[in-house]
């Protein structure tokens, strides 16, 4: 007796993965776990995750490309509790019953966005969270709702901070007070008035050869060699990295775009490009995945890699991703004097980002000046092993 929800499903997953470039096994391994899900399914039903799960696991077959599949063919129901709300449940659990009514409300708006406002990455809220968790979880000693905090509770908080943890802080209270204040929970905003001054701003120093070249040594990889290039020498940022294209990199016209902007593709990024593309096309030479920098993952999908999967190669370095992009800027002004129209130009930075690069590089010149002029000598850092070339690069 034929299926033919199981022989349209079969067929579904013979064509995305044709599409999506899945190996001979994935395609096997699908094909074997619809076999058995639907092989009894009566049309209508739906499969819940939390009865697919222990099947395919107890088989070893893949969940993720199966689940895909079935999606999309509207068979799938996700019954499992996303990620966010077993976290919240998770961190707010300490917390005084109605400040938590107070809180969590705040936490959902951030995360899925209002009429007004858009939702935030996960990363952020969990941030946000994470930085005022101590404030709340005092307070909940004390108060049962958050209309019972005074102002003086908000400066006491103020007082016991320094720097950018302070102004962090507070502005994250201001957030949560004026979520509430709009939603009539509070009577007046207890933070209104409480001042933490201007952010302080960080002092940019270049790196240490010693950090540049530990940086290096931990890029044991193609993918991490590449990342590395493309930050110490065109300043990208981790997730423009993540999402470059295939077609952003025109190796016969050595050219390259980053967010948007050409620029010139030198030989060190060249080779990097060159070697990954190497290994990508070995390992996997049948995906359709249009990034260029993919891995186990995302190579039988058509998105990005995370985050954690571009940073992981530098995690415990000083020298991370950001750390080489921003001292690639600071090298760009060093080079050619502190000029932030110049590195607006090259880089896209913003009016006070390009300021601080110019300002921290006038600072630097100054004391090297003021060094020389009192020894006679000229100020050195040291020869850098820099992933590339720090010519200038406003020819381009």
């Amino acid at each position: 007796m034929t299926n033919p929800i199981l022989a349209r499903s079969r067929q579904a997953a013979a064509t995305i993965g044709e599409a999506r470039g899945w190996t001979r096994r994935v395609c096997n391994d699908v094909d074997r776990a619809l076999v058995i899900l639907l092989s009894r399914f009566v049309d209508g039903d739906k499969v819940r995750f939390s009865e697919l799960f222990p099947v395919l696991r107890r088989y070893r077959l893949t969940v993720e490309r199966t689940v895909e599949v079935l999606d999309h063919l509207d068979l799938f129901d996700d019954d499992r509790t996303p990620t966010f709300d077993y976290w919240l449940e998770r961190k707010l659990a300490d917390l005084d019953a109605g400040i938590r009514a107070d809180v969590e409300p705040w936490l959902r708006t951030l995360h899925d966005g209002g009429p007004r406002s858009r939702p935030r990455s996960p990363d952020t809220v969990w941030g946000y969270l994470n930085d005022i968790h101590p404030v709340l979880s005092d307070w909940s000693h004390r108060y049962h709702r958050l209309r019972e905090v005074t102002q003086a509770d908000v400066v006491a908080v103020s007082d016991a901070l320094h720097g950018n943890k302070r102004h962090h802080t507070i502005s994250v209270l201001r957030s949560l007070f004026r979520h509430c204040k709009k939603n009539n929970t509070i009577f007046r905003d207890p933070a209104t008035g409480v001042r933490v001054g201007q952010q302080p701003q960080g002092v940019i120093l270049p790196l240490r050869p010693t950090e540049i070249a530990d940086a290096l040594a931990a890029a044991t990889t193609p993918a991490a060699r590449l990342a590395i290039a493309l930050a110490g020498v065109h300043a990208a940022r981790p997730k423009a990295i993540r999402e470059l294209l295939l077609d952003d990199v025109d190796l016969g016209n050595r050219r390259l775009i980053v967010t948007g902007r050409t620029r010139p593709l030198d030989d060190l990024t060249r080779h990097a490009v060159l070697d990954w593309l190497d290994h990508r096309r070995t390992r996997w030479p049948n995906t359709a995945n249009p990034h260029l920098i993919i891995n186990q993952q995302t190579a039988m999908e058509t998105g990005p890699i995370s985050s954690v999967s571009i940073t992981q190669a530098l995690r415990g370095q000083t020298a991370t991703l950001d750390r080489l992009r921003v001292d690639r800027q600071l090298d760009e002004a060093l080079a050619r004097g502190p000029d932030p129209l110049h590195l607006a130009a090259v880089f896209g930075l913003d009016d006070k980002t390009a300021i601080r690069y110019a300002d921290a590089a006038r600072h630097l010149l100054d004391s090297a000046a003021e060094h020389y002029a009192a020894t006679g000598s000229p100020r050195t850092q040291g020869s850098k092993p820099q992933p590339g070339t720090h010519e200038p690069v406003g020819s381009h």
